[in-house]
């Protein structure tokens, strides 16, 4: 019987010389099936999978440090307090990464990539809507791997163990017996997190693809939905955090990114529809027509 989840005591795996850290490769693997999904996703809307690639290439570095600027600006203590160390604002393998500013600067990037790929911002948007949420929940297998952000105290059946971690050597913390610490068992709230977003990508695909939705509506959904799940998640996190008037800071920025998600759905209720029912049908490329055109035809 399951009594608690194990967590890793080593988050870097070494190829002779070369670390290979669990935190990038997770984030990594995101990236890529976020990237293969989006450009399904254009062609199903009459674009080239290969565009995908080449806004890719603009989101993932803006992407990278819109995160890593909202995690140090809310969190300054460890690079900038007492016996901070600034340099180690610049390393990002050992976690720190905050969504809201990697989705803003990567936002910004994939607006330059839609610009030069010739793809509608909008369109795009919403292709890499449901695809935003899966790769968070790749990424944060990381944190896993990390032994980091996790809840508070519990013995549930479901209990994540975690470990003293040494961040810089990226693994746990031995005693004298060569034997690991382990700090007790807490709620893992990462894999809430995961389950929340895979949640979240499943109802934007169905939402999406039904052509019941605007253009920008799916991408305004993800806005609307990931922070609901965030709050409770931050609401049941132990680790240090800046407040403000007694709350957590992620808490008070959830709340703002849900009222602008809120406004940007109704702001689009008068956008065009989705491009993907309206190309389901035109003809193909060989001049074949969806099935209830080619039933009107025949009669």
């Amino acid at each position: 019987m399951l009594t608690e989840i194990p967590s890793p005591t080593e988050g870097v795996l070494w190829l002779g010389p070369v670390p290979l850290r669990a935190y990038a490769l997770c984030i990594l693997t995101g990236v890529v099936i976020a990237t293969m999904i989006t450009g399904r996703r254009l062609e199903g809307r009459g674009y080239s999978r290969d565009e995908a690639v080449d806004v890719a290439l603009w989101i993932v570095p803006f992407g990278i440090v819109g995160g890593r600027l909202y995690h140090v600006i809310t969190t300054p203590q460890p690079y900038f307090g007492e016996g901070g160390h600034p340099l180690d604002a610049f390393k990002v393998w050992e976690g720190g990464l905050g969504i809201w500013g990697a989705v803003v600067l990567g936002a910004v990037g994939a607006w330059f990539g839609a610009r030069k790929a010739g793809v509608p911002f909008p369109v795009l948007a919403d292709c890499v809507a449901p695809a935003l949420p899966l790769a968070q929940a790749i990424g944060r297998f990381g944190n896993y791997f990390n032994n980091e952000l996790y809840g508070r105290a519990t013995n549930v059946p479901w209990a994540l163990e975690i470990h003293q971690w040494d961040m810089n050597k990226g693994r746990a913390v031995v005693d004298s017996t060569g034997a690991p610490v382990v700090l007790g068992t807490f709620h893992p709230t990462f894999l809430y997190e995961v389950i929340w977003c895979m949640l979240i990508a499943l109802v934007i695909w169905r939402l999406s693809d039904s052509g019941r939705l605007r253009q920008g509506q799916a991408f305004a959904l993800y806005v609307m939905l990931y922070p609901l799940g965030r709050i409770v998640v931050e609401l049941m996190r132990s680790d240090f955090a800046n407040r403000i008037l007694g709350v957590r800071v992620n808490v008070w920025v959830c709340g703002i990114v849900f009222l602008l998600g809120l406004a940007i759905f109704i702001a689009r209720r008068r956008a065009s529809a989705d491009p993907r029912a309206a190309h389901q049908l035109e003809p193909d490329a060989h001049g074949a027509h969806d099935a209830d055109t080619t039933a009107d035809e025949a009669s």
